[in-house]
């Protein structure tokens, strides 16, 4: 099986690389601590024997060749950035185990029959452009030069933050891979719940990924006094706000698996003694269901719309981004579970509430997902945290589903 204390050692090497005073890391996409942490993983990959090289919208891909060469190739990783003062498992761990996985087979000379590829994504996390999976819609084919249009916090573009990074933003299309040439996609990743902790487990398979609905509301009132305003004649956008995120915890609480979250909230003009004229507030909208999230969507623009009637105010709605739900394929659920059984390891499945790369790889190949235990559910967080044995047995469990659906060579 895996070597244990390698795959830790690294994980450790890796989370030195964008390091804050909290514990805590920041990596983010296109920038110098994100090359460190490439750098890093590509000494590891041809360590492990694997040919590297980084394709057109950047991600890092390190590939062992099967006795096939020609067939569809199987896939497995997940992404080296981090959001703002992250954790140590979230991606990397994905990324170091398929790079453990490879290296065991180089080491126990075992040959497959499909090639195995291990790919770190560009910007899985949103957390520099607020616009993510860039790598990933990018080997799909479905990444645009809009897209890169979009700005971080200085107003750089990606497409300017690509060009920095040596990468031409016209070329992002070399990138794609045509549908078949993938035979599976698997992605190992802590849960970033309390599922597997509450059940006592150490690793899980997922059934499905949720889809995300991003939104950002616009609320116009009027600006005033504070002390000459009577409560009767205002229009207070941030009032209207407050009810909007009233309705969302409503809404979202009814189903039982919708969830709904408000995580950005701006008021202008912003002090302690001005009614506020304009509020802005994002909302993260997700459950496994399609139908049963945009239903709901539904439901809270609807009743937004018309409490800001009611108080007078304008209601401008935009869409960020909206995708799909994910089943996994029984495909690699049932190499997972064959997986678990040759391992001693008990057969659980659980859904992700939270998005991954694989959502976007699901139009081109079979895609699935292994868990491994959150302590405390922490994630995007220093706290972040999952024991040397937990993930060596994600680790051990990803080897052998990589080999259940590459096919060991006779």
């Amino acid at each position: 099986m895996v070597n244990q204390e390698r795959l830790w050692k690294r994980l450790m090497a890796l989370s030195s690389i964008g390091k804050q005073e909290s514990g805590g890391v920041t990596r983010l996409s296109f920038t110098e601590e994100e090359r460190a942490a490439k750098d890093m993983v590509a000494s590891f990959m041809e360590e492990a024997g694997m040919a590297v090289y980084e394709d057109a919208v950047g991600n890092l891909i390190g590939r062992k060749e099967g006795k096939k060469p020609e067939a569809p190739v199987v896939l497995t990783g997940s992404h080296l950035d981090s959001v703002y003062n992250g954790g140590n498992f979230d991606g990397p761990l994905g990324v170091i185990s398929g790079v453990e996985a490879v290296q065991r087979m180089q080491e126990q000379g075992i040959e497959t029959e499909h090639s195995i590829e291990v790919i770190a994504f560009t910007d899985e996390e949103g957390a520099r452009f607020s616009f993510g999976m860039i790598g990933s819609r990018g080997l799909t084919g479905t990444l645009t030069e809009k897209d890169l249009e979009n700005k971080d916090k200085q107003g750089i573009t990606v497409a300017e933050a690509m060009k920095k990074a040596g990468l031409d933003p016209h070329a992002i299309q070399r990138a794609a891979r045509a549908k078949g040439s993938v035979k599976a996609y698997v992605e190992l990743h802590i849960e970033q719940g309390k599922v597997l902790e509450k059940q006592n487990l150490p690793v899980g398979i997922v059934t499905g990924i949720a889809g995300p609905l991003w939104m950002k509301f616009a609320i116009e009132g009027e600006a005033g006094h504070a002390g000459s305003t009577p409560m009767t004649i205002r229009r207070d956008a941030l009032a209207a706000a407050a009810q909007i995120m009233q309705v969302i915890e409503a809404e979202t609480s009814k189903t039982g698996s919708t969830v709904g979250t408000v995580g950005q909230l701006q008021l202008f003009p912003g002090g302690i003694n001005i009614i506020p004229g304009r509020v802005e507030f994002s909302l993260d909208l997700r459950d496994i269901s399609e139908t049963l999230r945009d239903r709901v969507e539904r439901n809270i623009l609807q009743q937004a719309r018309q409490l800001c009637e009611e108080r007078g105010v304008t209601l401008h709605l935009e869409t960020l981004q909206r995708i799909a739900p994910a089943p996994c394929s029984e495909l690699v659920q049932n190499a997972a579970k064959e997986a678990c059984r040759e391992l001693g390891l008990e057969i659980f499945t659980l859904p992700s509430g939270a998005g991954h790369d694989g959502m976007q790889l699901k139009d081109i190949c079979p895609i699935g997902m292994i868990f491994v235990r959150s302590k405390d559910g922490i994630s995007h967080n220093p706290a972040e945290w999952s024991s040397p044995e937990d993930c060596a047995n994600g680790a051990n469990l990803l080897f052998c589903t990589l080999l259940n659906l590459a096919h060991r060579a006779e």
